[in-house]
């Protein structure tokens, strides 16, 4: 990254001491398998979750929902589709210049259980690019940790940062748009996480226990371009495409 390097390898470094400790948390608490450390856990009671997220009346309200491709996420996106909702999951790494799989409950042409599974999706799913989609009404984005001010850590490698600032960028994430995080207790921290221009807050934590209101939200204006090293934009074309294109 460029810009601030110093200041900005001090916030990395926080995120991964949190990180690391969440984990730990997560794992020797028995929210999750031991194989989660190291990736978005794939947290025990996340169809109880979905089921949670379900009850609430902006879901009830949502025909589009943005989703990650993670297997924490699974229960949300089957969900999503058995509830008639079209959904858009990201190609796993943006590695695509069309990088999201729509998947539309009219068409699916697998059992939803099967077409939300990464393997489903890239066996049926339609890709496409941002030009042709459609405004989003809920964004469920994968997180390691979130406080209750509604800012979250993904595993680092910051694909949910650049897929929400690209649709942000494209007008199809709003002011309308809601965002959440379904996650276990455990990854609900008290501490204060730090923040770089490119992050963005959530909406509600959605546990599978309760909803958690988030207050202070946060949100880029789009891509960060300046934030952006030349590895990261060689290996997303999407974004390549578009920093060529920029004035």
């Amino acid at each position: 990254m460029s810009g601030g390097g110093e200041y900005v390898n001090d916030i990395e470094s926080s995120k991964q001491a949190l990180r690391e400790k969440v984990w730990r948390r997560l794992i020797d608490g028995g929210g999750a398998p031991a194989d989660s450390y190291g990736k978005i856990p794939g947290f025990y009671g996340a169809e109880a979750t979905a089921e949670q997220l379900a009850g609430q009346d902006f879901w009830q309200r949502a025909a589009t929902v943005k989703a990650n491709p993670d297997w924490a996420q699974l229960p949300v996106r089957v969900r999503a589709l058995k509830d008639g909702k079209r959904v858009y999951m990201a190609v796993p790494r943006m590695a695509s210049l069309e990088p999201f799989y729509l998947l539309d409950p009219e068409s699916l042409g697998l059992p939803p259980e099967e077409a939300a599974e990464k393997k489903g999706a890239a066996q049926t799913a339609r890709r496409l690019g941002v030009e042709s989609m459609e405004p989003i009404d809920v964004v469920v984005c994968g997180s390691v940790a979130v406080n209750r001010s509604g800012v979250r850590i993904g595993k680092g490698a910051g694909y949910s940062d650049l897929e929400v600032a690209l649709l942000i960028e494209a007008g199809l994430v709003t002011d309308e748009t809601v965002i959440v995080a379904p996650v276990h207790p455990l990854q609900v921290i008290e501490e204060d996480i730090p923040e770089t221009e490119h992050d963005f807050s959530v909406d509600y934590i959605v546990t599978p226990d309760e909803v958690i209101p988030c207050p202070d939200r946060r949100r880029p204006p789009g891509v960060v371009w300046d934030d952006l090293t030349a590895e990261k934009l060689a290996a997303i074309p999407v974004l390549a495409a578009r920093h060529r294109a920029r004035p």
